[in-house]
């Protein structure tokens, strides 16, 4: 009996990134799977959002192959703004328009990029407004918004375009505390309904609760990876077990 072979949804090998003499991703092989969520754990500098950015062509590779869906996106004649609006994309810092509304945020891509209609833009964004308890915030301007408001907006704004991934970048280190939990429960939402996810993420608890597999990544290399359970309890690496002891004296675990 044969075993189907699933080409994953991301496939990176060999990724690395350097910004003058420093090295900031070294030799970095990713791959994540339809409907998975995987969760990218490491200190500040650790490569954890250049690596994001440098797979969804935000930021260029010195060497390596990124692939989405069995295309080589590093091709140089691929078309990389047809590619970077198969993945949306969210950031620590929420990036809205502040002279856009909620509602014109949320339809520019799909409006501007797919050439889709105001009309059916604003009714699917109704829809995932709704669902994300901002119906009434439509016509807002970010402004008037709560930071967890605004970052269940930036989430939105890239389910909108239909994204093939979602990519997310550190999405509640600037909120409050007490506006981190409805984010979070969102993504958890989002994972329940199929969404494949790649994060970086501080909340080990929360990598803990909603990723399928955590990655450690230290100085720009791939340390350890595993499920959850085995990598923030039972880390197999020397590096690993240092880090997430400092994230327990922290108390972010």
């Amino acid at each position: 009996m044969s075993i189907p072979i699933t080409t994953p949804v991301l496939d990176a090998e060999g990724l690395v990134k350097r910004y003058g003499s420093a090295v900031v991703l070294d030799r970095v092989d990713l791959a994540v799977a339809e409907h998975e969520v995987v969760a990218l754990i490491g200190a500040s500098g650790s490569g954890k959002s250049t690596l994001l950015r440098c797979v969804s062509l935000l930021d260029e590779l010195d060497d390596g192959t990124v692939r989405l869906d069995g295309e080589d996106i590093t091709d140089p004649r691929v078309d990389a703004d047809r590619v970077r609006s198969r993945f949306g994309v969210v950031f620590q810092a929420f990036n809205l328009f502040p002279h856009l509304s909620v509602i014109d945020n949320v339809t520019l891509a799909p409006r501007v990029v797919r050439g889709v209609g105001r009309g059916e833009a604003e009714e699917k964004a109704h829809r995932l407004l709704d669902r994300v308890g901002l119906a009434g915030k439509a016509r807002e301007y970010p402004d008037r918004l709560s930071g967890g408001q605004q970052q269940r907006v930036a989430i939105v704004r890239a389910l909108a375009n239909e994204p093939r991934m979602l990519l997310l970048d550190e999405i509640t280190s600037a909120l409050d505390p007490e506006l981190v939990g409805e984010v979070l429960v969102l993504v958890r939402e989002l994972k329940g309904q199929g969404v494949t996810i790649l994060m970086a993420t501080h909340e080990m608890g929360f990598a803990r609760q909603v990723a399928d597999r955590v990655i450690f990544l230290d100085g720009g290399r791939l340390v350890e990876q595993g499920p959850p359970e085995q990598v923030l309890e039972a880390p197999r690496e020397a590096r690993t077990r240092q880090f997430l002891s400092r994230v327990i004296d922290a108390g972010r675990l």
